[in-house]
Formats: structure tokens, sequence, C-alpha cells
């Protein structure tokens, strides 16, 4: 008689299967990344409605100008579904004595392109630098929150940089998302990285954190790595009772971002140094 072909034990196929979905997974994330981490299709708005615009390449990005005039300039890199137009009557009442640069991501509101951390990153060094030369003597300082802290922090590491606020920051996007993940390799598999840890961990200006004390989106604790990277300690303003998307609604986010960026104050009401 012929032999039976053997079969595997039923712990060796389940182990198999359970091997099998757990690849599938990880190259589910790795595949999709992109548009995990960016969200931009709820922030589109015609190109009309915008009042500047920065060539970089073959592409133009587009945005808001608040306050124009001024000496001083500030910058903001929102978060990664964020309107940031939303800002302009805010940033207006707390910058008085600033230019506020609202430009939106390539992909995002009226800006051409797609998204990636290579290219948003080359254009936010393009707009400080078409800032620098609308404010060849003024101060620029930049306020970046979420995903935009991460933007914030590459243009803090390679450019001029007296101020940066960090609203929700992370030590780095692949460590947010291992936090998340823990039982996949998410460090080896994500390519949109925007390490701040690393890239701040030599700059010398002044900063503040925002710190969400429930931000169930960047846990705190990788804001905490963050702040225990930096070269010199941070000025803190702990929103202990707030998460990742309500910090705003506290009235010590616009008055504590204000008081930071006028060089002539003290430090943000409540803040501490870390």
């Amino acid at each position: 008689m012929a032999e039976r072909p053997r079969r595997w034990p039923v712990a060796a196929r389940l182990g198999l299967l359970i091997l099998l979905g757990y690849a599938a997974i990880a190259a589910l994330l790795y595949a999709r990344q992109d548009a995990l981490v960016y969200y931009p299709a709820h922030t589109r708005v015609a190109a009309t409605q915008t009042d500047f615009e920065v060539p970089v390449g073959d592409i133009r990005l587009r945005g808001w100008r608040v306050n124009p005039g001024r000496r001083d300039a500030l910058l903001y890199f929102g978060g990664n579904a964020e309107r940031v137009e939303s800002w302009r009557e805010p940033f207006a009442d707390w910058f008085t004595d600033r230019t506020v640069y609202l430009v939106a991501y390539r992909g995002y509101g009226a800006s051409d392109g797609e998204p990636s951390e290579a290219a948003i990153l080359a254009d936010a060094l393009a707009i400080y630098d078409r800032v620098r030369r609308d404010h060849p003597d003024g101060d620029i300082g930049v306020v970046g929150r979420s995903l935009g802290s991460g933007v914030a922090a590459h243009v803090a590491a390679h450019r001029p940089v007296a101020r940066l606020a960090l609203v929700t920051p992370f030590d780095g996007l692949a460590e947010v998302g291992q936090a998340h993940y823990p039982w996949l390799p998410v460090r080896w598999l994500m390519h949109e990285r925007y390490p701040s840890a690393e890239l701040l961990q030599d700059f010398g200006g002044e900063v503040l954190v925002l710190r969400a004390g429930r931000d169930a989106v960047v846990p705190p604790a990788n804001t905490d790595r963050l702040l225990q990277a930096l070269p010199r300690p941070a000025r803190v303003v702990d929103f202990a009772g707030a998460g990742h998307n309500d910090l705003s609604d506290d009235g010590r986010y616009g008055a504590a971002l204000a008081r930071f960026m006028r060089t002539a104050d003290g430090p943000p009401p409540g803040a501490t140094r870390r």
C-alpha cells in the first residue's frame, strides 16, 4: 500500500497561519502608512481663497498671511488633518506684533502635489527661506502642532530659529506608531519618521512645549522623551486633563503661545522648566 502523506500537527498549522497573518498585517501597515499619516481630503480649498504662495520646483504651496507688514514673522505647521486657515482670526489676535504664515502642506488646502516626509520637510525650508527674504531684519518664530511639530523641529535644526513652540509633540513618528502597535515592528516598517528628538538634540534656542496629559494620539510618554532629549530645559505648560484635539479649547493655550513669542515678556502662564 502507498504510504499516506504526513500531515502537519495542528499546532504547527495554527502557528503557520498566525505567522502568515502577522506578516500580512505588517505588509499592509507598510504599504498604507502614507494613508495613515496624512489626511488631506477634508482640507482642500480653491486657490482663489488663499492670499500667499511659494513656488517649489514645479508646484505651488498656498496659504494665508495674517497681520502683514510686521517686522517679525511666525510660521505655523499644523496637524495631519488640520485646516490651518481656521487659525487666522485667533493668530491675528495672539500675535499682533508678527506677520503669521499659515501655508498648507503639499496636497493640503490649495497646495499642489502629494504629501510625503521628504517633500514636506523640503517645502518647509523653502517656506522659511521665502519668509526670511520678506523679513530680512526680523525674528522668525516657529509653531508646530502634532505632525507639524516634526516639521517645525526640522526647520529649527536647519535654519535660525530663536523661539520654537511645539504642541503635543513626539520624539519620533515611528516611536508613536510603535507605542500604538507594540506587537508590530513599526520602527522597522515606517519610512515616514519625523525624528524630532534626534533633530533637536543640539538646538540652542528657546523651546515651549504644550503637553496634553490625556493625549490618545501622541502618548504623553513620547512627548516626555522629546523633552528629555533636548539639550536645555524647555518651558512646559501641562494641560493635564486635555486630549490631543481639545488642548486648544483651554484659554491658557493661546495665552501661552502669545506670551512665549513676545520675547520681552516672561515665561508663559503655568510654564515650568523640564
